[in-house]
């Protein structure tokens, strides 16, 4: 089970201050693919109904995990009530962005039937909004903006687009914008602009060349499709501009809130420095950083040193620890029975004799499960501890590669999430996830320790 382990170098995030402030009313979850957003979304998403809120998930996630998560049978582009919430007055709905429906119902809400269908039934339309580079990030930031225009939820909260970068949230409502609004569609849309003959005349003289050339790169029936569809979107083309600029200033007011959501990977962490310095740059509300799949272990006292000088030790029949003062008989070892440190021990004697507990401990189980022998009881004991040694060689690198995203931003608030054992495949598993991200319980220590 996942357990939340709290930042000892930075500030601690507070999921629960962030969540319970009514003021904050959008919650956006970014960072590189693979890191986790759209569990963390989901977990943050519930853990905020349950304590009263009424919230509104948005995924881009095509693997649909959310949707059988929360025991729905699938989302699509209209928010669904999920069901089994608890706690007084909250709610839960989730919804899965449709990249081409949103393009579609910006379409029937911009334009009158007859234009409407005309653009909607245009091939260049049906392209630009299947795949057009950037059409995605900017449908969702498209869909948030209708959200939060229409005031049914006190919460969004949005798991950003799968994409090769993080960036690319934050980018694509220019770029799109820029693309309809940019000289080659201008050109395209001023012989619409003057009209009739006077418009085609201006086409077959301004534009000759332009469209001979065009015509070779695009083919010109494809040209045709892209002028009828100039054509058609002409009266729209401000109002994606207009919005895309609306929704940018939306995520740069004090109610939004971006967390980055990072493994404890150095690509995943380089990612995330990125993105909270464009952030900055960008001047939008940062909350912190959900370290996500975070190793731990109950048993850190025991470094990876010892644990591997022990199981060694017991490979080779000796005893469990050599150093004057601390030695135990591996007969002792097996039998469980601590080796008593002798008058020059010193302080370290507690770290021999826990590698002779834990050799003990396993040959005593290993003895009751009929092991056989001392020699098999042994190879399990050394066996654990080689794992235990790994699992504290993989702590280590992840606090090394923690620490060096926590010097260059001391200032961004951290909580981590130990890995799970599994996928979250259900809302236990959310609330669960959900109760971890608020513990804010130090490395090491078991969940309700």
């Amino acid at each position: 089970m996942s357990e939340a382990v709290g930042a000892s170098s930075s500030p601690e995030l507070s999921v629960d201050r962030l969540l319970d402030d009514r003021d904050t009313r959008i919650i956006v979850c970014c960072g590189a693919g693979g890191v986790g957003k759209t569990t963390t979304a989901a977990a943050l998403g519930l853990r905020a109904a349950e304590r009263g809120r009424k919230v509104v998930v948005l995924t881009i996630d095509p693997a649909r995990r959310l949707a059988q998560s929360m025991g729905i049978d699938s989302l699509d582009n209209t928010p669904r009530r999920v069901s089994g919430v608890a706690g007084d007055g909250g709610e839960l709905h989730a919804m899965m962005l449709d990249m081409k429906r949103t393009f579609d119902e910006i379409v029937e809400a911009h334009a009158d039937r007859e234009r409407a269908g005309a653009i909607l039934a245009n091939p260049f339309y049906q392209s630009l909004s299947a795949g057009f580079a950037g059409t995605q990030e900017y449908m969702a930031m498209e869909k948030l903006g209708q959200l939060r225009a229409r005031d049914d939820w006190d919460l969004i909260v949005v798991d950003t687009p799968p994409s090769r970068s993080a960036l690319d949230f934050l980018d694509a409502p220019k770029r799109l914008g820029s693309f309809l609004d940019g000289k080659f569609i201008r050109v395209l849309m001023a012989p619409a602009k003057v009209g009739g003959r006077a418009g085609m005349k201006f086409l077959n003289v301004g534009m000759s060349l332009m469209t001979g050339t065009l015509s070779k790169l695009m083919g010109a029936s494809l040209l045709k499709d892209v002028q009828t569809f100039v054509a058609a979107m002409d009266t729209m083309f401000g109002g994606f501009r207009t919005r895309a600029d609306a929704t940018f200033r939306l995520l740069q007011a004090p109610g939004t809130a971006f967390l980055v959501v990072a493994a404890p990977e150095p690509d995943a962490l380089r990612e995330a420095a990125y993105f909270v310095e464009r952030l900055a740059a960008e001047r939008m509300p940062l909350a912190g950083l959900v370290l996500n799949r975070v190793h731990g272990s109950g048993a850190d006292g025991l470094s990876a040193e010892r644990a591997l000088a022990a199981a060694d030790n017991l490979e080779r029949g000796g005893i469990v620890d050599q150093e004057a003062g601390k030695a135990g008989l591996r007969d002792s070892a097996a039998e469980g029975v601590h080796a008593e440190p002798g008058p020059d021990a010193g302080s370290d004697a507690g770290a021999g004799t826990t590698a002779g507990a834990a050799g003990g401990t396993t040959a005593g189980a290993a003895g009751g499960l009929d092991a056989g022998s001392d020699a098999e009881a042994d190879e399990i004991a050394a066996g654990l501890l080689r794992l235990h040694a790994e699992r504290m060689q993989v702590i280590a690198r992840e606090q090394r590669t923690r620490d060096r995203f926590t010097s260059r931003h001391p200032e961004v608030a951290v909580t981590e999430v130990t890995a799970l054992p599994g996928d979250v495949h259900d809302l236990a598993g959310l609330r669960a996830i959900g109760e971890r991200l608020a513990a804010g319980v130090p490395s090491g220590v078991p969940a309700g320790a």
